[in-house]
């Protein structure tokens, strides 16, 4: 039986806020699983791993024994969720609802325990209400509070549309919350005005309130702009074993370890001692083959995995393209050299100030990983694949 000390640890683990901590620790102490809600409205077709950073917190809710709620917003999905929004989102067809419902279905049990896991689907109470029921509903929240929501605020500061149906989105959210009964739901932190209100209207109906666990939102792999479809910096879990390991090596060494921690199953003390081999002089490369291996094996299977990662060495690391690529040895008159210094000196830029311009546009890769560090500096004694744009290359020994 694990202690509660460990549980709480488990449950924080990258956690961004708890509200409230206490009554957790209250509701954990009952005798009883927990009933743990997520929901996720079906607005496109597949699951990426942003999505995964919530499912992974369910299933370590579930490890400890608790009853998932994996919500299906087939009913909020029409509405469009404004959350971090600048402008009304278009609604999707009941029909693209339905199709893309089904995937989620299929592709979320790659994460969860399908014994364990109850999966819902919010049309199945919203579906029956009347219009009577959403003007009772709409009368327990104020214009005013809305508009403390940051991006209503902002729109309404700026002068841009926000449409009445999006006023509804917190409360038909916050209503499932009520006909789930949940003790604790989870969402992203731009998701926090919605979970607050399901707290509130729990409270109305005299219900004891749910805690709510925020998580960051994870990164695509332009480590700037949050992983999504349509930005085009995403991993879809369904992408292929090759293209997912390829995209995975392409994130830059700092935000591995966000991956690390948010994707991982791994425990935290083994990434901080591979956090400890890396300063300590440890390829940082070789750690990233060991999350990309993971998870692949988890949406694919082990030998996916050991066979992407043969395929990236031999494409890139090997430098089995091009067949003609020019081999060069360049004498250091010191221990280590500078990025853009190695590239101008083997003819790969004209300049320096090239080398940095090109390292910006991100057409700069060695060993098949994207180069987003201008101040990134090679030793003595390495060997290198090196790539600017599309068509030049060169493996390169320091000596």
């Amino acid at each position: 039986m694990i202690s509660e000390k460990d549980a709480m640890q488990q449950i924080k683990r990258g956690c961004d806020e708890i509200l409230l901590e206490a009554e957790l620790l209250e509701k954990l102490r009952q005798s009883r699983p927990l009933k743990i809600k997520a929901g996720f409205d079906p607005t496109a077709p597949d699951l990426h791993l942003g999505h995964t950073v919530l499912i992974n917190k369910m299933r370590q809710f579930q490890e400890l024994g608790h009853h998932i709620m994996f919500l299906i917003g087939d009913f909020t999905g029409m509405i469009g969720d404004p959350s971090g929004k600048s402008a009304t989102r278009p609604p999707l067809s009941p029909e693209q609802i339905q199709q893309n419902a089904q995937t989620y279905q299929e592709q979320v049990f790659k994460i969860l325990d399908p014994d364990t896991t109850e999966i819902c689907f919010n049309s199945s109470w919203h579906g029956r209400r009347t219009a009577a029921d959403m003007i009772r509903l709409a009368s327990r929240h104020t214009v005013a509070r809305m508009l403390e929501r940051d991006d209503f605020a902002r729109r309404y500061k700026n002068n841009q549309p926000i449409s009445i149906h999006e006023f509804l989105y917190p409360l038909v959210q916050g209503w499932d919350s009520v006909e789930m009964q949940a003790d604790v739901e989870l969402g992203g932190t731009d998701q926090k005005f919605n979970l607050l209100v399901g707290r509130e209207l729990m409270k109305a109906e005299g219900m004891e309130p749910q805690v709510i666990l925020t998580m960051p939102i994870l990164e695509g792999l332009d480590g700037v702009q949050k992983m999504s479809k349509s930005l085009d910096n995403y991993i879809g879990i369904e992408d292929a074993p090759n293209e997912m390991f390829g995209k995975l090596m392409s994130v830059s060494d700092d935000l591995m370890w966000r991956y690390f921690e948010l994707l991982s199953f791994r425990p935290m003390q083994e990434i901080n001692q591979f956090q400890h081999d890396v300063r300590a002089g440890a390829n940082p490369r070789d750690i990233k083959f060991l999350l990309a291996e993971e998870i692949i094996t988890r949406f694919h299977d082990a030998a996916a995995a050991e066979s992407a990662r043969q395929d990236f060495i031999t494409r890139f690391a090997k430098g089995a393209l091009p067949d003609d690529m020019p081999e060069t040895t360049l004498n250091l008159e010191q221990d280590t050299i500078g990025i853009a210094a190695l590239l101008k000196q083997v003819g790969l830029t004209a300049s320096t100030s090239e080398s940095f311009r090109m390292i910006q546009q991100g057409a700069v890769r060695l060993d098949g990983e994207k180069v987003s560090d201008r101040g990134l500096v090679l030793e003595r004694g390495s060997v290198v694949v090196a790539q600017v744009g599309k068509r030049k290359f060169a493996r390169i020994s320091l000596a």
